[in-house]
């Protein structure tokens, strides 16, 4: 259902916002070594977004 991957799309949009915010604020704080891995995890978070995204994409095209 269309939604459902609408839905699971924003969560990992969200995970991958929070994780952005983590890095900038471990960056604003000098601790570049943690902001690093938390960029890190931030980017994969993206990419896994991403993917759910063109899934989403796909099943509301499907729809039509």
């Amino acid at each position: 259902m269309p939604k459902d991957a609408h839905n699971k799309a924003a969560e990992h949009h969200e995970t991958a916002a929070r994780s952005h915010r983590t890095a900038a604020e471990h960056h604003g704080k000098g601790d570049h070594a943690e902001g690093r891995e938390e960029s890190a995890r931030a980017h994969g978070h993206s990419k896994t977004a991403h993917e759910h995204s063109e899934k989403a994409h796909e099943k509301s095209k499907a729809q039509k």
